[in-house]
């Protein structure tokens, strides 16, 4: 899947290989921050980057503990756990900003792509929809929701392919998807 996680460009969610990263929150202007307060999360970022995640998550919750409206804190933890193979407690924390923030689009982003990541389509496809109703020009959901509904339609066409063997218009779609949903992704994306 090509999907790509609304967070700072660190590394690539696991377990699956193909989502990419977008651009920066504060690039987007969703939070707008004091210099000390960007500072402590170029730190956070910064001590993942080399490898000390623990420490990246001790001090992101000591961030949190200080600062508990600041949202932009808890989505980079939440990347850091999601990152740190740790799905369910990402998934917990972007639940709750969901339910805080509700105005922000992005939690819904990666918590979609999560639930894509575990084969949870059909949540995905709900939680993009809420990111778009949202955001109705959130690039990265768009992105996201067509990479869900092309491994939607992979699906379909494999199971209308083990109820109909002989049909001929199957492989070619088949083929089509899985190199669409194969390909490497784009540097940079």
């Amino acid at each position: 899947m090509n999907s790509r996680v609304a967070r700072q460009p660190m590394n690539r969610l696991h377990p699956s290989p193909r989502i990419r990263l977008s651009a920066v929150l504060l690039a987007c202007g969703l939070w707008l921050a004091q210099p000390a307060l960007a500072d402590e999360y170029a730190e956070v970022q910064r001590l993942h980057g080399a490898g000390q995640t623990s420490e990246a998550l001790a001090r992101a919750d000591k961030y949190i503990a200080a600062h508990p409206a600041d949202p932009q804190m808890r989505f980079i933890k939440a990347n850091l756990l999601s990152a740190s193979k740790r799905p369910a407690e990402a998934e917990a924390l972007l639940l709750q900003m969901t339910r805080e923030t509700p105005e922000l689009a992005e939690p819904w982003n990666n918590l979609a792509v999560l639930h894509a990541a575990q084969g949870q389509l059909d949540v995905a496809l709900t939680e993009l929809q809420t990111a778009l109703r949202l955001n109705p020009g959130y690039a990265t959901a768009l992105e996201n929701l067509g990479d869900v509904q092309a491994r939607l339609a992979a699906q379909a066409y494999q199971r209308a392919r083990q109820l109909d063997g002989g049909n001929k218009r199957l492989p070619p779609k088949i083929d089509a998807l899985r190199g669409l949903l194969d390909a490497p992704p784009k540097p940079g994306g």
